[in-house]
């Protein structure tokens, strides 16, 4: 399919080529004759190439050479993308599911590629995306090249296949919750927590007071009941036994011995993917297409002028002894 599409792209740009340079050269040459000769070719020639432009575009666009739609998720999985450092920014979640969405819509994207290199993030965010994988009509390869780990093997699980690198690294099947006892300092700087509340849990974490043990039950029971849900979701793409997956003890693994733990099915290089893709759709070969959202203009230059205001922030955090990055204000779950 790919090839014959392929063909008539050729096809349409060679023709489009030829209609275009023959109204130009009628236009600005031909026909005027106070036209200086030279002149007339140099437009000739510029009106060529803005048309070949025109008819490449309009031709990829109804002849796509492509039938396999890949997706990439990089670095930490947020709702909105920022992974608490300008330098560990990932995709937002919501713009990768729209991605894979759009390459489900997409009649020529037969099969769907999801690369991963991510460490992790938050939980719902990752489900999202593993919920799209899974809905994707047709063929689903996750493929971990550096890092597959905790929300990414959450993401992994919702693909039929799973391949990785051996020197990947996979696995952190676990869930963690955090919080900074700052009760100790906030005592040393005269500060105290005065509670305002409707609800005993309502204020379970927060870091200027001391923990109770009710409340330390009550934030582990949220963690054990999401860590029993990630179990499920592993056990149910990956085929599984919980006490299997249980027995991992969230330890991320080398990508051999990943494969021989059965949390991957294939170790191999992004060659061994497409092959194993085509062989999936029957085919000889595939062509494979980068589906990523548009980043405005200026989202990315903000995005700039963050990772220099850290740059300069972190230098003066680390004379001060501290690590901004490393500072949680309440409790926050992540597959992580």
């Amino acid at each position: 399919m790919a090839n014959n599409s392929q063909g008539r792209r050729r096809l349409v740009v060679f023709v489009g080529i030829v209609l275009t340079l023959a109204v130009a050269w009628l236009l600005f040459y031909a026909v005027p004759d106070s036209l200086v000769e030279l002149f007339g070719i140099l437009l000739v020639v510029v009106t060529g190439v803005l048309g070949a432009r025109f008819v490449g575009r309009l031709a990829a666009h109804r002849f796509p050479d492509y039938d396999v739609a890949e997706v990439a998720v990089s670095g930490p999985i947020s709702r909105d993308g920022r992974g608490g450092v300008p330098s560990r920014s990932g995709t937002p979640a919501d713009a990768i599911v729209e991605q894979i969405e759009k390459a489900d819509e997409d009649s020529n994207a037969q099969a769907l590629l999801l690369r991963l290199n991510t460490p992790g993030g938050e939980v719902v965010p990752s489900e999202d995306i593993r919920l799209a994988a899974e809905r994707f009509e047709g063929p689903t390869v996750a493929y971990a090249t550096d890092v597959c780990a905790s929300g990414g093997y959450w993401i992994a699980s919702g693909c039929d296949e799973m391949f990785a690198r051996d020197a990947s690294l996979v696995g952190s099947i676990g869930v963690i919750g955090s919080r900074v006892n700052a009760a100790d300092l906030a005592d040393r700087l005269g500060l105290s927590y005065e509670r305002f509340a409707a609800g005993k849990y309502k204020d379970a974490g927060v870091s200027l007071k001391e923990i109770g043990e009710d409340e330390r039950e009550y934030l582990q029971g949220l963690i054990d009941g999401l860590y029993d849900d990630f179990v499920r979701r592993v056990t149910a793409g990956r085929d599984l036994d919980a006490e299997t997956v249980r027995e991992t003890e969230a330890r991320v693994y080398l990508g051999d011995e990943a494969h021989d733990l059965g949390l991957v099915d294939e170790l191999g290089t992004r060659e061994d993917v497409e092959e194993r893709i085509a062989e999936r759709l029957g085919v000889p070969e595939v062509s494979v297409q980068e589906f990523e959202p548009r980043q405005p203009l200026r989202e990315r230059l903000n995005v700039g002028a963050q990772s220099v205001a850290y740059s300069f922030g972190a230098g003066v955090a680390s004379v001060l002894g501290g690590d901004e990055s490393k500072r949680v204000e309440g409790f926050e779950f992540r597959v992580r």
